[in-house]
Formats: structure tokens, sequence, C-alpha cells
């Protein structure tokens, strides 16, 4: 059965997440290490794991396989559960998939090694917008669509 597994720690895409999961009546499991509202939906099962790092993302690498959406911004975590047969998100509706997981964790450890040789090269990108979120929707729909076809 398909399932929706969130990094929800730092997931800005949560409430989008929940109205997907009710809509095809699917479990949506946010996997974060605390200080998260439980949802009172039905679909929604919090999953609280231990502080520590990583211990989120190793939860859901353990659990996530063929027939499951993830949504995350981790891409070590993303090319994880890709390996495993999930349809991975981004937030702001990127798919991971095999044929581009390895450039994303390239460019990630370069951007790493240049943040870390120029210590004024800091930032956190552009900010999250109304059509990222728009853009999100769209690809979980088809995420969860292709996963329920992949789970059967």
């Amino acid at each position: 059965m398909t399932k929706i597994y969130v990094d929800a720690d730092a997931c800005p895409v949560k409430a989008e997440v929940e109205k997907v999961a009710t809509r095809h009546q699917i479990q949506c499991l946010l996997v974060c290490n605390g200080g998260l509202r439980p949802s009172q939906n039905p679909y929604v099962e919090m999953v609280f794991v231990p502080d520590g790092p990583d211990v989120a993302d190793m939860w859901i690498a353990e659990h996530a396989g063929r027939g499951d959406v993830v949504v995350t911004g981790d891409i070590p975590l993303a090319a994880k559960t890709v390996e495993a047969g999930a349809r991975t998100l981004k937030h702001d509706g990127e798919a991971f998939t095999p044929s581009n997981i390895g450039n994303a964790l390239a460019t990630r450890d370069l951007m790493y090694d240049l943040r870390a040789a120029d210590p004024f090269r800091q930032g956190g990108g552009k900010p999250f917008s109304k059509t990222d979120r728009s853009r999100f929707l769209d690809a979980l729909e088809r995420a969860v669509q292709g996963a329920k076809r992949d789970a059967t």
C-alpha cells in the first residue's frame, strides 16, 4: 500500500501533503525529532525519532520503498529513497530520479566545498514562493498516482 513519507522538521509543504494524502486516502508519515503539533487528520501519523544527526533520514530510508512517495530537501536521503524505488520530491516539486540524483549529489558536494572555502559565500538560496507550492502540489499528485501504480 502506498504511503507518503515526509522529512518534516523543515518541510514547508506539510499542509499540501496532508491535503493530497486525504484526497487519496493514503497514510502520510511526518517524521521528525519533535517540535511539531500532531495532526487530527486520521491519514496523518507523526513519527517522532530521537534527537541526533540524520536520525529522521535514516528512519525514512529504512521504511520507504517501491510504491511510496518521499518528500525531502535532503539530497543524501533522496539518493537512498530513489535507490529503494520510492518516488522522491523536493519541496518545490522537482523530482529526484535515478537519472538526476548523481548530479544532485555532486552539485551538493561542490556547493559545500565552495562555502567552506569562502566563508562569505553563505545564504539560503531563493525564498519559497507560491509558484513553488503550486508546482509541488501538481508534482505530488502525479507522484502519488504513479506510486499507486508501482505498488500494484
